[in-house]
């Protein structure tokens, strides 16, 4: 993708899953990479695997003071910002009805929030660049499902805040991209949630139990400078789950029905 060479491509979060193999994939397209996360140990990892060709800075997405400095030292050495993705969240398991205020509210700070704290300073810079914003969503931003606890509720607002920002920024020239993945393959099949012994064993497993196909992480970020690239509003993946949000859109109650077919709950 020769429209992505030389591009300053940053991505917070990006020391492991999507956001690693994105910028594997970013780097490899010849664009300039920055990754910022907390963890000090991993970004060093990642720029020795890269061989030096991805710049790690060390910032935590939901401390403004932090995130401003790290966009200072990015415009200092690289005197712009092409492209940024808001990579940063994490999920878990529960039910909903049994979730706590306070667990709503971190998981609306981690999943949305940060991408607006990110998005809110770095949006000048993007405007002068005509650039590309990205927010990494989930099929969660798009429906519900079973196990899933806080994790909708906090992905949702993602995919509207998106859609307000890609009205109001066509006029500036920043292109606004909202990814919409299903679960990603991982070598490390090990248990990743601690659950409550009231949850059955399925909703350990990925999308909480629901039957859906495991994407591979490096075609998925190929897809996502590709749709960078192709100026994309929405890369929904996989595809078949665009029928599913249509169906629930026409029909709620069959697209529950859809859902709960597609459900391992036991």
């Amino acid at each position: 993708m020769t429209s992505l060479t030389n591009k300053v491509i940053v991505i917070t979060g990006g020391t492991a899953g999507i956001g690693k193999a994105l910028a594997n994939a970013s780097q490899q397209a010849g664009a300039q990479t920055i990754v910022i996360a907390r963890n000090a140990q991993r970004l060093q990892q990642l720029t020795e695997e890269s061989q030096g060709a991805l710049t790690g800075i060390q910032g935590d997405v939901t401390d403004d003071a932090s995130i401003q400095q790290a966009i200072e030292q990015i415009l200092a050495e690289f005197g712009r910002i092409d492209v940024w993705v808001n990579n940063v969240g994490k999920s878990c398991r529960g039910e909903a009805q049994s979730t706590e205020v306070d667990k709503f509210r971190e998981f609306f700070d981690i999943n949305f929030l940060t991408a607006v704290r990110c998005t809110n300073l770095v949006l000048e810079y993007l405007k002068r660049s005509k650039g590309t914003l990205v927010n990494m969503g989930s099929l969660a931003s798009k429906t519900g499902g079973f196990f899933m606890g806080p994790y909708p509720a906090s992905k949702f607002p993602l995919a509207a805040y998106s859609h307000q920002l890609r009205l109001e920024l066509e006029t500036d020239g920043v292109h606004v991209l909202l990814v919409c993945p299903g679960p990603v393959a991982r070598d490390d099949d090990s248990p990743r949630y601690h659950m409550d012994e009231s949850l059955p064993q399925s909703a350990s497993l990925p999308a909480g139990g629901v039957k859906i196909t495991r994407l591979c992480p490096d075609k998925l970020a190929h897809k996502i400078l590709k749709a960078i690239a192709g100026k994309k509003r929405e890369l929904i993946l996989p595809k078949s789950a665009k029928w599913l949000f249509a169906i629930s859109q026409l029909s709620p109650r069959f697209g529950d029905w859809i859902i709960k077919r597609r459900s391992k709950r036991s």
